[in-house]
């Protein structure tokens, strides 16, 4: 009766096929450890000619040897020419990713402006400082015009800049007048008019 692959066990790496595997499977099972190594070094030839990369002069024959200890379910005991990766080494779990918390009430200004603040905040008094002030605050007003034009006033945007500021930055709002800008509607993607 013909046995079909859908009643095999599942190939660990499919690149091989069936009958490396099978091999592989076999060569586990040799009681004797020599005969065991020599059955292995025997499929790691033939693994080799499958692999054009590890063909050559130079032929790194580690990532043979990792893939022929990992078809055998980390099961083959023979004496390796290097060292291979054990299951958790070939299968490592992913580092958690840390979340930045970051305050949302200056998430419309960008990184890059609160950075900006921060280092204005550093510099010494002068006309040098409240121009670049000036300049970041009219920044501040068109990127907020974009995002809601009802709450872009100068008042708001002399608050934000204290409070990024930690205080530092306290811009008086009678001296201080920044550009106007108009907010652009979206426009409307409706259905398009057909052409007669």
């Amino acid at each position: 009766m013909i046995k079909y692959n859908t009643q095999e066990t599942p190939l660990s790496m499919r690149e091989y096929g069936r009958n490396i595997q099978k091999l592989i499977e076999h060569c586990v099972k040799i009681e004797n450890r020599e005969e065991r190594t020599k059955c292995a070094y025997a499929i790691a030839e033939v693994m080799e000619g499958l692999l054009p990369e590890v063909n050559g002069e130079k032929a790194d024959m580690r990532k043979v040897w990792n893939h022929i200890y990992m078809m055998s379910d980390y099961k083959l005991d023979i004496d390796y020419p290097c060292e291979v990766l054990d299951k958790q080494e070939s299968n490592p779990r992913p580092h958690s990713i840390p979340y930045s918390v970051k305050s949302d009430s200056f998430r419309c200004y960008g990184s890059n402006i609160i950075k900006m603040i921060k280092e204005v905040s550093k510099m010494e008094a002068g006309v040098e400082k409240d121009q670049t002030i000036f300049l970041v605050a009219n920044q501040m007003k068109k990127l907020l015009v974009s995002v809601n034009t009802d709450s872009a006033t100068d008042k708001r945007v002399f608050k934000d800049i204290k409070d990024i500021s930690g205080g530092k930055i306290n811009i008086d709002t009678e001296t201080y007048k920044l550009n106007e800008y108009i907010g652009i509607a979206p426009q409307n993607e409706g259905k398009k008019k057909k052409k007669k």
